[in-house]
């Protein structure tokens, strides 16, 4: 449908896409923030499932559209690229959402996403290991890579929620303001707070369709290199809603959960890997290229400058963002051009 159209209406399509998802991003982090204090999820877990899940439904539809088309190698090129760009939504935040006066990690307020973070590495980690089991190892539409992604995010996100109230340590909180009021969410009804909900979800998912379809399009009109295009710009494009969430949160100094939504994203993504190994009965990970490999190590190596800033929460800047952000975007940089080099 969007082959046929022209460059320019291409990117009216795009402009049009991302404005929808940038809004309904900040509608879902503000219902979010308001259904997690009603049903009492906590921020970090709200992030890890809910939000994280939500936002994420741009790369599920691409996932489940590619898997369906036959087009396994441009899904996964957006989930592994988009879990490295998606890290460094971070270094944004961190320099243009939080101020001069403090960095995002030093104004976490638990320790849970440092849990997440690890669990990010764990599931990527796995999709290194899957990648070098043979393609023959595949029963009833599943391999044993699938069935450790599905396992090891489930048993993940079970300790994080037991992490909210059960962590047998205490740390330096930081205080976070009591006197912002009550936001229009808090004043709405559960049930129009859960309708505004699925509403924003509904449009994020349809925005992030149509921002994979005309950037497709575009890319082919131009002559964009797959590889490049699937984890620059469609991650890029399918990240938006993490960008709009995240700096809504950081507004409302929810802090824990904008990095939960990050990081819980990260962590989920690698089971629409098993998802795609399911829907299309072919064995994904050990028919990725080198390419997604190399993607899967710099989302490693772009999250653990985190832990770091999580647990010794530096104060000090460097270009208006925490020594964690500078160095993670340092890292990405050099890797996204180490990434062009694979790529010719």
């Amino acid at each position: 449908m969007f082959a046929s159209l022209s460059l320019p209406v291409l990117l009216l399509i795009f402009g049009v896409a991302a404005a929808v998802v940038w809004r309904a991003g900040t509608a879902l982090s503000n219902t979010t923030d308001s259904l997690d204090k009603r049903f009492k999820l906590g921020e970090a877990l709200g992030g890890t499932i809910v939000l994280a899940i939500v936002t994420n439904l741009p790369e599920i539809a691409i996932t489940v559209s590619a898997a369906l088309g036959n087009k396994i190698g441009l899904a996964v090129g957006n989930i592994l690229g988009g879990i490295a760009l998606q890290t460094i939504v971070l270094v944004l935040l961190d320099a243009f959402g939080v101020g001069k006066q403090d960095t995002l990690t030093s104004r976490q307020s638990s320790l849970t996403p440092v849990l997440e973070a690890t669990l990010v590495i764990a599931m990527l980690t796995i999709v290194v290991m899957g990648h070098q089991l043979p393609e023959t190892m595949l029963f009833a539409r599943t391999t044993p890579a699938s069935i450790a992604l599905i396992g090891v995010w489930l048993v993940g996100v079970w300790l994080i929620g037991k992490s909210h109230n059960a962590l047998p340590w205490k740390t330096d909180t930081v205080t976070q303001p009591t006197d912002k009021g009550q936001s229009n969410d808090e004043k709405r009804s559960t049930g129009k707070t859960l309708l505004i909900f699925g509403v924003a979800a509904l449009a994020t998912l349809l925005g992030g369709v149509a921002l994979e379809e005309s950037g497709d399009a575009m890319s082919k009109l131009l002559g964009m290199d797959g590889v490049i295009f699937g984890a620059t710009i469609l991650a890029a494009a399918t990240s938006l809603p993490e960008v709009s969430t995240g700096l809504a949160s950081v507004k409302l100094k929810d802090y824990t959960l904008a990095v939960s939504d990050i990081f819980g994203g990260n962590a989920f993504l690698p089971v629409l890997l098993a998802l795609a190994t399911t829907i299309s009965g072919k064995p994904v990970l050990p028919n990725a290229q080198k390419s997604d490999i190399y993607l899967t190590g710099l989302g490693i190596l772009v999250t653990i400058p985190y832990i770091y800033g999580m647990l010794f929460r530096p104060k000090r800047q460097l270009a208006r963002m925490g020594i964690d952000s500078f160095v993670a975007l340092i890292v990405y940089l050099i890797g996204a051009a180490g990434l062009f080099m694979i790529a010719k």
